[in-house]
């Protein structure tokens, strides 16, 4: 990392309060899962190599990802694969994997007090506090943990399925790049593409007439 950046590493002014970070990755790709991780970092826990996923290269989030995980407290991650998002809803299918990965932290025995999400949606998890933030997986480090833990099994998941060679997965990850949309309309979707999510490529021009 050429450039030293430390997110903050509470939300919290009481330190003694346990956050845990939510955040997804894939929710606007084409295909695949939205992937959902939820983060519990050490109090105080700051490092350059942790911030939004998003900004990282490959060799910079494999970096980050081996911070992460030499150091997380506890972490749970879930796919919520496209048949699930197409009966609920994406956003649905998000809420869905945070419960979910709340769910999991709960059945480790796994204590937290608050509860820290990126963006502007959460329906809430039981009586416990959040606070949703824009932005945050550029704010706070459990945030940012929990975004590059969903985006590094997010890609492996795009990277590992068979007919995700013929989509350009490996490098696309799902998303709506040229390549990708032109093999949906040469080639059709795949059991893994969202319907709902690229209709509109597949209506041939005579059907609008």
């Amino acid at each position: 990392m050429s450039k030293l950046i430390l997110l903050k590493s509470q939300f919290n002014e009481n330190t003694s309060i346990i956050e845990v970070g939510l955040d997804e990755a894939g929710r606007g790709a084409l295909a695949g899962p939205v992937t959902v991780a939820a983060c519990i970092m050490p109090i105080g826990f700051q490092h350059p190599a942790i911030r939004d996923s998003k900004l990282l290269s490959e060799p910079q989030k494999a970096e980050s990802y081996k911070v992460v995980m030499d150091n997380v407290i506890a972490w749970s991650c879930v796919h919520i694969e496209p048949e699930m998002i197409e009966k609920i809803n994406i956003l649905n299918a998000t809420m869905h994997g945070m419960k979910k990965c709340l769910d999991s932290l709960t059945e480790q025995n796994q204590q937290f007090d608050f509860i820290i999400v990126d963006g502007d949606q959460f329906h809430g998890y039981h009586d416990y506090k959040y606070q949703t933030i824009v932005g945050g997986d550029n704010k706070y480090t459990a945030i940012a943990a929990a975004s590059i833990i969903a985006k590094v099994k997010h890609d492996e998941w795009m990277r590992n399925e068979e007919e995700g060679k013929i989509y350009g997965w490996a490098s696309n990850k799902g998303y709506g790049t040229a390549a990708h949309i032109n093999a949906i309309k040469t080639l059709g979707p795949s059991k893994n593409h969202r319907m709902s999510f690229i209709s509109h490529l597949l209506t041939k021009t005579e059907q609008l007439f």
